[in-house]
């Protein structure tokens, strides 16, 4: 459905983990993608990992706040550390940094997004050359994927961090698929439940 999050079936490949044998739950985490250059005479394809924080008064509501390409957090703790517009280049393309330990206590919700830019044309996951997604907390690999399960989405959801009673951040993976224009994904991509 045009502009609307759903879920496909689909589940990232990880697993719902606190990482931490101290109950301390995940301090920080990072969301990398990588994709393959458009090929020669063609547009460039651009992907984007977008992330929104979520108060604890309205986990699923309106985000507080929303990071992207050119943006941060209002506190530093939630960054884009690499934005590629093309592909281009060795490794991860977009990298995106978590700091969840330094989040205020405010915020009790943080969802991940990748979403691809519709200019010049639009273009869905089947449209990425070689996509790929890796959400690790340190050396822990938490979740992997390519997005095969999600070939006519435009964006989709990734990741839900979320802090339990205790106050520890924990990890729930999930890949809900979305069709819509990016502006309507950020507003939307919290309000899917990941489970």
């Amino acid at each position: 459905m045009y502009g609307k999050l759903r879920q496909e079936g689909a589940r990232v490949r990880g697993r719902e983990s606190s990482v931490s044998g101290l109950s301390k739950g995940i301090l920080e985490a990072e969301v990398a993608l990588k994709w393959d250059p458009s090929p020669a005479g063609r547009p460039p394809t651009d992907l984007d990992v977008v992330a929104a924080a979520y108060r604890a008064g309205d986990p699923y509501g309106d985000p507080a706040y929303v990071v992207h390409f050119g943006s941060r957090s209002p506190d530093g703790t939630i960054h884009l550390d690499r934005d590629s517009r093309d592909g281009l280049g060795l490794g991860w393309d977009e990298v995106m940094t978590l700091e969840l330990g330094r989040l205020d206590d405010r915020y009790a919700r943080v969802v991940v997004g990748i979403v691809i830019q519709q200019r010049p044309a639009r273009r869905t996951f089947a449209d990425v050359l070689r996509p790929g997604l890796r959400v690790r907390a340190g050396h822990t690999v938490l979740a992997e994927d390519d997005f095969g399960a999600v070939p006519g989405a435009t964006a989709a959801t990734v990741a839900e961090f979320s802090r339990d009673a205790s106050g520890a951040w924990g990890f729930r993976p999930g890949l809900y698929a979305f069709d819509g224009d990016p502006e309507t994904f950020t507003r939307a991509m919290g309000r899917a439940h990941l489970s």
